[in-house]
């Protein structure tokens, strides 16, 4: 096993901002967060098999992501034109999940099972099969969302000694791998 510091280290040399390890004991659980997805905010809700309702049930997700003990929390901050640059706040979800990426390749886990968590939906595939009815084209690649898990991540943030919110014209992802182990 990686001691925590390499794993943090590691993150950093990957392209993340700022990287911090934390019990699985204060991270922050909210159920109330699924009706943010309920409402379809992001338009994924349905449509793929990494988020609501398809991830699972709220006490089921959170019973799975405390069945973990440790977790490899990440940011990466993008700069953006303005507060309205869409496309700035989309390449930098893109280079979030490149680093994200890096990172799960570079981190050689040394735990029966890891969680990978990310910001936003699965993007493995350019269109969910879900919205065919077909399975899932790649289960071990599908990564869900901290949100997903009911994960409250400013507040997670505040736990890690991080900022949710990075400075003006700056867009801010987290990730996170939960781990077992000791």
């Amino acid at each position: 096993m990686q001691e925590e510091k390499e794993m943090v280290n590691v993150c950093l040399k990957n392209g993340a901002y700022k990287a911090s390890m934390i019990d699985i004991d204060n991270i922050p659980f909210d159920e109330k967060l699924r009706v943010n997805c309920e409402m379809n905010q992001c338009g994924c809700f349905g449509n793929n098999y990494a988020c609501p309702p398809h991830v699972g049930e709220t006490k089921d997700v959170i019973a799975e992501a405390k069945s973990y003990k440790r977790a490899l929390v990440y940011q990466t901050v993008g700069s953006l034109t303005d507060s309205f640059d869409i496309e700035g706040m989309e390449e930098a979800h893109k280079t979030h999940n490149e680093v994200s990426n890096r990172i799960a390749k570079s981190i050689a886990f040394d735990f029966e099972k890891c969680l990978d968590l990310r910001a936003g939906p699965c993007k493995v595939c350019k269109e969910c099969s879900v919205i065919d009815n077909e399975p899932c084209r790649f289960p071990e690649k599908k990564r869900a969302s901290l949100e997903a898990y009911c994960i409250n991540v400013s507040s997670l943030a505040r736990n890690c000694g991080m900022k949710y919110i990075n400075g003006t014209n700056t867009v801010t992802f987290f990730g996170a791998f939960l781990l077992d182990g000791d």
